[in-house]
């Protein structure tokens, strides 16, 4: 099994200790590229994917990495909606 595929198949369990750094590592594996506004974008961070222009928003967690439950699901929506898992 590949790293995508553990990290894919992670997040389809929609694990309550999943990481903003596991989020970007699975976005970056699928071809997205993190950006934001400098250091007054706060915590919102856009993920976007050049070969078919879509856009990925995350909150990134502070002070530490593990993101909400609800923004797990998120992703996970996201993600299956773009046809990734």
């Amino acid at each position: 099994m590949s790293k995508l595929d553990k990290s894919k198949k992670r997040i389809f369990s929609i694990p309550k200790d999943y990481t903003y750094s596991e989020a970007k590592t699975l976005l970056e594996q699928l071809g997205f590229v993190e950006y934001n506004k400098g250091k007054t974008s706060g915590s919102r961070v856009k993920f976007f994917r050049e070969k078919d222009k879509k856009i990925i928003l995350l909150h990134k967690p502070h002070p530490g990495d593990v993101m909400k439950i609800g923004a797990v699901k998120n992703l996970q929506n996201n993600l299956k909606e773009m046809g990734e898992l």
